[in-house]
């Protein structure tokens, strides 16, 4: 099996001392990858690669970035193919879902070429006399990169797409959940030109993460750090920039609510709901993962969903025959099953569900009560509470007492009440009749809470990947006090 290598300074190399990891098929237990495990020193070299080349590539025009972004694109969608074998072998994902993160993420490459000529400053006007005062965005230098396996293409891109406009160079710590898609993401912006050391990526063996990415927030050399992952590792992320007084974006976990409404149509909710549910086996930080019906929308809502929950199996990806596909690992599968037996066992409803292995079929709990693990717990996978709510009111409350705040959904058929009901809640995202699991390249991605902060996409990336600083211009003589 042919090893996949570290990319420094625009060169596939070993890692030190030769050193090796290996992903399996989380279906079939069978070896697929081998990947370079970086060590500190590799880490570093990748860093000096990047700060190098720095001064050289924030200095080129928006047109030149552009151009190469745009190229990046076109270059990914023409590894699709292999991409989309990558995702299926490594991670368990369907076809459909492999297909739409080359999508976006290719849509994101375009979104990055568009904002080189959006990287705007102004005038402030001075009370010194002769002084003409500017406010000036510039490229901020080495951003650190860290990307996660669930939506490997999608939040890979975007960890890279952003900075790379906005003039800086990025050093890429991939997941070791798929080595393989992530170095094929590489592969193909690094077709597109980019000098060499603008773009650098370091795979790692997993009980070497936590030494590595501390030595890489460490560095001096890198002023930028985003993080897209469990709420957990990104404390550490958050606590570990914060000591080094290095801004960090940082998009986490989510326990996104989806309230139906009494006035709400039912059938429509129930499509988005198994969309937002189930799509990926629910392993999308915007799973929809608690629905909160209010009144006598309840009954109504889980008869119609109970079919659609049913319909829904899981089969190995690789055939393709099942809607559902397969997830990340073992561990991820018992602990979805742990929280389903919890709940069962404190009085919850199974609706559907069951399954062996990795293989899940898609599962929804109805009369979720604060009492089971699963009503505050971030499940990342292919199963649903229901939780049922007297009045508006109360669906806020159980909507808002979450930790997590990233993405959620109100369905209503008076627009304007449900919009009033969107405002209440606290979210960095909300749809009004649409599903929690909604993403595009030219909207403020994020989430507040225990989601994290900072905004990917759109001219709200901007802010985040460059330094604003105010200089002046002075047009006479000064007078001063000594």
């Amino acid at each position: 099996m042919e090893t996949l290598n570290l990319y420094i300074n625009g060169q596939h190399v070993p890692a030190e001392n030769d050193r090796r990891f290996t992903r399996e098929n989380p279906v079939t237990g069978e070896q697929v990858t081998q990947a370079a495990a970086a060590s500190i020193a590799d880490a570093t070299k990748a860093v000096d690669a990047a700060a190098r080349a720095f001064p050289a590539w924030s200095a080129t025009g928006p047109g030149e970035r552009r151009a190469k972004l745009l190229a990046a694109s076109e270059s990914l969608k023409a590894r699709a193919d292999d991409i989309v074998a990558a995702m299926k072998e490594e991670i368990g994902a369907t076809e459909g879902w492999a297909r739409f993160n080359v999508m976006l993420a290719a849509d994101m490459l375009v979104e990055a070429a568009a904002l080189t000529t959006q990287i705007k400053g102004e005038i402030v006007p001075s009370n010194r006399p002769g002084t003409t005062a500017f406010a000036i965005r510039q490229p901020a230098g080495v951003v650190l990169a860290m990307a996660p396996w669930n939506a490997p293409v999608i939040l890979g891109v975007r960890s890279i797409a952003t900075p790379l406009a906005c003039g800086n160079t990025v050093v890429m710590k991939t997941s070791e959940l798929c080595p393989r898609v992530h170095a094929l993401i590489i592969e193909a912006v690094a077709e597109a030109g980019f000098p060499d050391g603008v773009l650098n990526a370091v795979s790692n063996a997993p009980e070497d993460a936590p030494e590595l990415v501390e030595a890489l927030i460490a560095n001096p050399a890198v002023r930028r750090v985003n993080f897209t992952g469990s709420t957990r590792v990104g404390k550490v992320i958050g606590e570990l920039a914060g000591r080094c007084l290095k801004p960090a974006l940082l998009e986490l976990g989510g326990k996104a609510p989806m309230i139906v409404l009494e006035d709400a149509d039912i059938d429509a909710a129930v499509a988005a709901a198994g969309f937002g549910a189930y799509m990926n086996q629910g392993q999308i930080c915007m799973s929809t993962e608690r629905i909160i019906t209010v009144g006598k929308a309840g009954d109504a809502f889980v008869e119609a969903f109970s079919k659609k929950v049913e319909s829904l199996t899981a089969g190995d990806p690789v055939k393709g025959e099942q809607p559902l596909g397969s997830l990340v690992t073992d561990a991820a599968a018992d602990r979805v099953r742990g929280l389903i037996d919890d709940a069962v066992e404190n009085g919850a409803r199974l609706i559907a569900g069951g399954g062996q292995g990795t293989i899940l079929n898609a599962a929804a709990l109805d009369q979720v009560t604060p009492e089971m693990r699963i009503y505050a717990e971030e499940s990342f996978g292919p199963v649903v509470a229901i939780i049922r709510a007297a009045s508006v009111d109360e669906a806020v409350r159980i909507a808002n007492e979450s930790e997590f705040g990233l993405s959620a959904a109100v369905f209503g058929r008076d627009v304007m009440n449900a919009l009033a009901v969107a405002k209440r809640i606290e979210s960095g995202i909300c749809h009004v009749n649409g599903p929690t699991v909604h993403d595009e390249a030219q909207m403020p991605f994020g989430g507040v809470k225990a989601s994290g902060y900072g905004r990917f996409g759109g001219t709200w990336g901007i802010a985040e990947f460059t330094e604003l600083r105010w200089i002046t211009l002075q047009d006479g003589p000064l007078h001063y006090p000594l």
